[in-house]
């Protein structure tokens, strides 16, 4: 095993961890927002936002991640340019890049997922709990606010760690999009080098660590927050 050329792609390999980290730091946060509306959405009393929502899960989910990172980067990616005056807009050094349509995709993905997680959370939540909230004179917005939301995120916690965790593991795609994340990194080494090994191996440590914290993290978290039933 060979493992001097380290020290020579350090840069390449920091900058490729960095983005990895980011994309995964940003689909898990503004999924995870979008996923509370789609929630909030499905176990509503408006049919036709329920609908929307039911169908915009079923289609993140029953879709690969590859074609619809595809169809975000070479669909939306090929209109944007054509729309008047983005292009010197202060958008368009964000617009043009690959990483945010990689974000985007991640981020509209996870979200799916992570509704119809929240969904089941919340409707696991007790309603005499919430007709008890109704009685007193709470609003839907402070019996939201206050009690539903708290009491289903900690329910949906352990599903929420794996859930993390397999996102983490589909960042590498987004080199199909010229994101050069840490996978990105170790091909370019491979080709540089020949090494076929050593590359992947780093990837694979990187990726194994970085599983340990979340999953660490999640138990902690889970611990502080007594689930009651």
């Amino acid at each position: 095993m060979d493992f001097g050329w380290i020290f020579e792609y350090q840069d390449l390999l920091l900058y490729g961890a960095f983005l990895t980290c980011l994309l995964l730091t940003i689909s898990v946060t503004l999924g995870f927002a979008l996923a509370i509306l789609l929630a909030i959405a499905q176990v509503g009393r408006g049919s036709i936002a329920r609908w929307l929502s039911k169908s915009y899960c079923t289609f993140f989910r029953g879709t690969p991640l590859l074609i619809q990172l595809w169809l975000i980067y070479y669909g939306l990616g090929s209109y944007l340019p054509h729309i008047p005056g983005l292009r010197s807009s202060f958008l368009w050094p964000v617009l043009r890049e690959g990483l945010f349509f990689a974000a985007l995709a991640l981020t509209l993905n996870f979200a799916a997922y992570q509704g119809e997680i929240l969904r089941g959370a919340m409707l696991a939540v007790p309603k005499g709990e919430l007709e008890a909230a109704r009685a007193v004179g709470m609003s839907p917005w402070m019996i939201l606010r206050r009690i539903w939301l708290p009491r289903a995120i900690p329910i949906g916690l352990p599903t929420f760690a794996g859930e993390v965790v397999l996102q983490l593991k589909a960042t590498p795609i987004v080199f199909s999009v010229t994101v050069m994340d840490l996978y990105g990194a170790a091909y370019k080494i491979r080709q540089d080098t020949l090494l076929v090994y050593e590359p992947l191996l780093l990837v694979t440590v990187f990726y194994v660590s970085l599983t340990f914290l979340i999953t660490q993290g999640f138990q902690k978290l889970e611990n502080a927050i007594p689930v009651r039933r």
